[in-house]
């Protein structure tokens, strides 16, 4: 157990008894334990292999290379369809975990050997995103537009088109597009400062 990442399990919320006993199984495996992202994630020698997190309605378990996992019973959850490679085992309360220990273990275990094997999920490329119809407007009323677009990294392109996307209204897609235009210009990506 590591001192720093204490707070998140000492702070009074919710899942507090939740996540204490996934900590407990976690650490019954020969997993390093390290604050990222605000959250206690745990290593094995090879590589990062899950995270512990807490949402309003439940608590969870993130594998980060969850897509290559085998999931007979279909307990791990694609948070949202462009999450590629993560996948969650999610908890509503303490006796599912204890109910589910030994599984979660088994999923743990699996996790470990992905990483150490060194599998890598094969992620989709960039041209196969779908191109908002406002943004593809854009591109034919400005080439500049189009060409500092197409000089972006991949994950900042990736983030822009997912980002674009979401909304589902054309007037609020229209409005990022314009909101980042300037970022792009400047070879930013959306969230960079």
């Amino acid at each position: 157990m590591s001192p720093k990442v204490d707070f998140f399990f000492t702070k009074n919320h919710k899942w507090q008894p939740e996540i204490e006993h996934l900590r407990e199984i976690v650490l019954s495996l020969p997993l390093e334990e390290e604050l990222k992202w605000g959250c206690p994630c745990y290593f094995s020698a090879h590589g990062k292999i899950v995270l512990i997190h807490v949402f309003k309605e439940y608590c969870a378990l993130l594998f980060f290379k969850g897509a290559l996992m085998a999931d007979g019973d279909q307990l791990l959850v694609q948070q949202t369809e462009n999450v590629q490679s993560a996948r969650q085992l999610r908890f509503k309360n303490l006796d599912e975990i204890i109910q589910k220990e030994k599984r979660i273990k088994d999923y743990l275990c699996e996790a470990i050997k992905i990483e150490k094997a060194g599998l890598k999920v094969v992620m989709k490329k960039t041209t196969e995103f779908k191109i908002p119809e406002e943004l593809e407007h854009f591109f034919q009323q400005e080439p500049d537009f189009k060409k500092a677009f197409e000089a972006l990294t991949p994950g900042r392109q990736r983030g822009y088109l997912l980002h674009f996307s979401a909304p589902k209204q054309e007037k609020t897609r229209i409005s990022r597009i314009e909101k980042f235009k300037e970022s792009i210009f400047q070879g930013k990506g959306w969230n960079d400062k």
